[in-house]
């Protein structure tokens, strides 16, 4: 008989091991207040592509309280088949044109703060989507000139030329997830590759990029000594802010969770992590790419 466990007060099937519930440091409450509820109802209304709902993010009460919320680009069906992501894969729908200026009147209607903007993988693509990237800045900047951006990218399969249409345009923050540790890479992330994304993140600091991030997830049977691998790697790429979080199986289909990290080994990778110099560092089991967004551009 399958096991479940609940996450946030969701039940999400076959995780394992644990054979026991899910360790209470992962119960989280169901996001409530004026904020989140006037923003879930625009989000519904304008049929926005937001991760924070497609991703059942557990940190979306606590965001949307910020004024931070974080949008999907380009659709939400990707050309890859990652391992651990919940987003679907197939043939993306065409590119909407429109969409640079659907983003930009919803992040002005929700009176967005700090906007977080990723995308699906567009692989299909000539350009791999970077276009609609860069006039999607372009297009908030114009219609929110202060809200504050960070682009969390895809690789664009370390296409210089790409890259470039967004370090044109100049976001506070252009994040690139290198998701697991080296040896994980190619079952976790299949048509991804390590060094590729180090090289992407190595780029933008060389171009000119003043805040760089990345970010990894636990819990997939990497050992510690692989983690802190990943932080020496980042910390030689010049990388300033590093998200770490815990792995949780989106469905019986993806990577099982091999591992639940306690909130002690968190806090050791946070001390590493600011050993080696990052400017932030996010570790905990709940932690996302976009938690406490707002705060990485300072």
């Amino acid at each position: 008989m399958p096991i479940k466990i609940l996450i946030m007060d969701t039940a999400i099937d076959n995780v394992f091991p644990p054979r026991e519930p899910k360790p209470k440091w992962l119960r989280v409450k169901l996001p409530t207040g004026k904020n989140y509820t006037e923003l879930r109802g625009l989000v519904d209304k304008y049929k926005l592509n937001t991760i924070c709902t497609s991703g059942s993010c557990p940190n979306m009460g606590e965001c949307w309280g910020e004024g931070t919320a974080t949008f999907m680009i380009l659709g939400n069906i990707c050309t890859r088949s990652c391992g651990f992501c919940g987003v679907k894969t197939g043939r993306p729908e065409t590119v909407d044109w429109d969409e640079p200026e659907k983003v930009a009147r919803s992040i002005k209607i929700m009176n967005i703060k700090h906007a977080v903007i990723t995308s699906v993988d567009r692989d299909d693509l000539k350009d791999m989507g970077s276009i609609i990237w860069a006039e999607t800045v372009k297009a908030i900047r114009r219609m929110n000139p202060n809200t504050t951006l960070e682009t969390l990218i895809p690789d664009f399969q370390g296409n210089t030329r790409n890259l470039d249409r967004i370090i044109e345009v100049n976001p506070e923050v252009v994040s690139h997830n290198m998701e697991t540790v080296k040896r994980l890479t190619r079952e976790v992330r299949i048509q991804a590759k390590y060094e590729k994304s180090l090289g992407v993140l190595r780029y933008l600091k060389e171009q000119g990029i003043k805040r760089t991030k990345s970010g990894i997830m636990l819990g997939l049977g990497e050992t510690e000594e692989e983690v802190i691998q990943v932080l020496h790697d980042l910390a030689a790429a010049k990388v300033d802010i590093v998200t770490i979080g815990q792995y949780l199986q989106p469905s019986k289909k993806h990577l099982p969770v091999k591992e639940f990290i306690t909130p002690e080994q968190f806090a050791k990778y946070e001390k590493i992590g600011k050993e080696l110099g990052f400017r932030h560092v996010e570790s905990g089991a709940l932690v996302r790419s976009s938690y406490h967004a707002e705060k990485h551009i300072h």
